[in-house]
């Protein structure tokens, strides 16, 4: 699932509509994604993939998360989150997080950084309902190591694409 419901007033303009296809190829090259959601809210945006329109979005990134997960089918047992703004996320750090949550469980699994919580999110299903409007960053997880991966980045004004 890619989180793209912000207004990125920051930015200046919809910066989804600059990012999204590059963050969409990462997350499709890797192995473990079965499908990919789109949640957008403030812009639209043009994509082949499966895109839902959360009304709330302004409530938070939360908001923006819980009609994501509410879109998925009742066999989906998990859902991996990312950001529309992180272009540089690896495709391998997605692997790592699902492979870590079929090893070893657990309702949350989040990579980290030099050792700061970041994206991918895996999200079970048992803490779907439990995501406040803040966003799962609340929700204790169990965190794998992405450092030798690099972060996925954040987007949040035009000079941070250098």
């Amino acid at each position: 699932m890619v989180l793209a419901a912000g207004a990125a007033t920051r930015f200046g303009s919809p910066k989804q509509r600059l990012l999204l296809p590059l963050v969409v190829e990462r997350v499709r090259a890797a192995a473990g994604v079965d499908d990919v959601v789109i949640v957008v809210g403030a812009h639209r945006v043009e994509t082949d993939e499966r895109t839902i329109t959360c009304p709330e979005w302004e409530r938070g990134p939360g908001a923006s998360l819980r009609c994501g997960l509410a879109s998925l089918g009742d066999e989906a047992e998990a859902a991996v989150v990312v950001l529309a703004d992180g272009p540089r996320l690896a495709p391998a750090a997605v692997d790592r997080v699902v492979a870590i949550w079929r090893r070893e469980g657990g309702d949350v699994v989040a990579a980290t950084y030099g050792g700061v919580r970041g994206h991918p999110v895996l999200l079970a299903r048992p803490a779907w309902d439990a995501v406040p409007d803040a966003g799962a960053r609340s929700l204790p997880a169990r965190l794998v190591a992405c450092d030798d991966l690099g972060a996925p980045g954040d987007v949040d004004v035009p000079d941070d694409l250098a």
